[in-house]
């Protein structure tokens, strides 16, 4: 019953949004086509009510009536954090509603695996909401032993390439760090509270650069040269907010404000030979590196016989 109902919800959320501004009489239409509807012609009058309230409550979203028109809408500020975290859970939501409704062809559909969103998550937005310090002991990739009771005042929370990251001051360094939640265990939420920093916003923290490692480095201007093909994929998956494209005959220029990092680099090398650095001539030499570094564990055939 709680899943039909917050399916409900989303049903209601989606039409809305979808349409802008919708009239009672087009939206219970509707409602009398779907599958919740059973047998209903409309959603009744304090059932749409409850639903308001509880869509208010879960989602942080306002359904609103304007007196001239009579049609209920949503406002939302493009681009906010809001809608975006909405964009996401509604996303979620559909999917997960498809799965269950596609069990039958379960064998046949093959998702991503992401590791550290079922133990830590939860516990972790606790943290980041009430201001609250965490420990726990990491295990980064680079170490054999792993760094035990790590205190963090975590800030803010963000997943990238299926990896979730939370990102705050380390107290006993009172450095900003970036943790990924797949490398974390004995997580414990500390009694002991925190005061954010003033003004804390994850995408102004993140705004100049790709990836979740952050450095003191200044912005530089980067231009990647991408063969039609590849600037398809940019051009409908934008690398970055900053992206601007000019576009050629055979190829299209795109150019980004972004510091240098090794998720910028290793980003790049995915794309293969389809994509090229024309500037920063840094951004060139570590690729270039990278390139030899790949290419040294390529011997020769020969070498490699001899040396099995």
């Amino acid at each position: 019953m709680a899943r039909d109902l917050l399916n409900r919800y989303i049903w209601i959320i989606d039409t809305i949004r979808r349409y802008g501004r919708i009239s009672r009489k087009d939206l219970d239409s509707m409602w009398a086509a779907s599958r919740y509807a059973n047998g209903e012609s409309r959603i009744p009058r304090r059932t749409f009510y409850n639903y308001r309230q509880a869509i208010e409550e879960l989602f942080s979203l306002t359904i609103s009536c304007d007196p001239n028109t009579y049609e209920y809408f949503i406002a939302e500020e493009p681009g906010s954090a809001s809608e975006q975290i909405t964009n996401w859970l509604l996303n979620a939501s559909a999917t997960s509603n498809v799965l269950q409704e596609s069990r039958e062809i379960a064998s046949r559909i093959m998702l991503e695996e992401v590791p550290s969103a079922r133990d830590f998550l939860a516990p972790m937005m606790e943290a980041v909401r009430d201001s609250r310090v965490v420990t726990f002991d990491y295990h980064p990739y680079t170490r054999v032993n792993p760094n035990r009771g790590v205190e963090l005042e975590p800030w803010f929370l963000r997943i990238y390439r299926q990896i979730w990251y939370v990102t705050g001051r380390e107290v006993s360094s009172g450095k900003d760090k970036t943790y990924a939640l797949d490398r974390i265990s004995n997580l414990s939420l500390q009694s002991r509270t925190f005061t954010p920093p003033g003004m804390l916003n994850p995408k102004e923290y993140f705004k100049n650069f790709y990836g979740v490692m952050v450095t003191n480095a200044q912005s530089r201007r980067v231009v990647l040269r991408a063969n039609t093909r590849q600037a398809k994929y940019l051009r409908a998956l934008p690398l970055h907010h900053s992206q601007q494209e000019e576009i050629n005959d055979t190829y299209s220029r795109f150019t980004y404000n972004l510091c240098l990092t090794d998720d910028l680099v290793s980003t790049i090398l995915s794309m293969g030979d389809s994509v090229v650095v024309e500037q920063p001539k840094e951004l060139r030499a570590m690729v270039l590196s990278q390139l030899h570094s790949t290419l040294d564990n390529y011997p020769p055939e020969s070498s490699l016989t001899e040396n099995i």
